[in-house]
């Protein structure tokens, strides 16, 4: 990659980006309140979850294949727009589509802003219409090819932002240290690796996002009276 595109690899996953990312746990709220996880090595197991079961099958797919609607060579919308609306359609949480809506939606309107980019602009114009959700993955697949990212790297990148998420905010609702926190992402390469692999090989009609437990937990923190996190 160029110079740029890695600087700007950089900087979409960047905790400093205001996506409004850091306003969602991902059902890790209701995991900490129902004492299933307690500490740094529950948090790991949670998150290689996340990555292995969510995020690999499902979330990269999408990713993958609005980066390549992106990239193509006149700019492919219509895959893009694909991409994004079967990924909301795969993720069954309501709080996880509304909170990856959100993110998506400031991302988009974020790179409009600060990068001049036709098919961006198109996507952000079909987006503000209703004709599909704006993703975060989808977004972010259309911005880092855009950005000159390639595929496997802006895979690697949408690991790394969301493991580092939910890490800020285990710091919140945890007695979780900084230095716990970096020891949990460092264990955690293996499984991004992995998730970036296997979303590799699948089309949209291979997305099979599984984590039952998660989309339960998921679903009571909707009805919880108290809620430090939107998700």
């Amino acid at each position: 990659m160029s110079d740029d595109a890695t600087l700007s690899a950089f900087r979409l996953a960047d905790s400093f980006l205001p996506d409004g990312s850091h306003t969602a746990s991902y059902g890790l709220e209701q995991f900490a309140q129902a004492d299933r996880v307690t500490d740094a090595d529950d948090l790991e197991a949670l998150l290689e979850t996340y990555l292995r079961r969510q995020v690999g099958p499902a979330d990269l797919v999408a990713l993958r294949a609005a980066h390549a609607g992106a990239g193509a060579s006149e700019g492919d919308l219509d895959a893009v727009l694909r991409a994004d609306r079967r990924l909301a359609a795969t993720t069954l949480a309501a709080e996880f589509r509304e909170s990856a809506t959100a993110a998506g939606e400031r991302l988009l309107q974020l790179q409009c802003e600060v990068r001049e980019s036709p098919l961006l602009a198109r996507y952000a114009d079909r987006v503000d219409a209703g004709d599909a959700p704006g993703i975060h993955p989808a977004v972010l697949g259309a911005a880092t090819a855009v950005a000159g990212v390639e595929a496997r790297e802006a895979c690697l990148l949408c690991c790394h932002a969301f493991v580092t998420g939910l890490l800020g905010a285990a710091q919140r609702l945890l007695a979780l240290g900084h230095t716990d926190a970096q020891r949990v992402l460092v264990a955690l390469r293996p499984a991004m690796r992995a998730a970036v692999d296997d979303s590799a090989g699948r089309t949209l009609d291979d997305m099979t996002p599984f984590a039952p437990l998660v989309d339960v937990l998921a679903a009571e923190h909707e009805r919880a009276d108290r809620r430090l996190f939107v998700s």
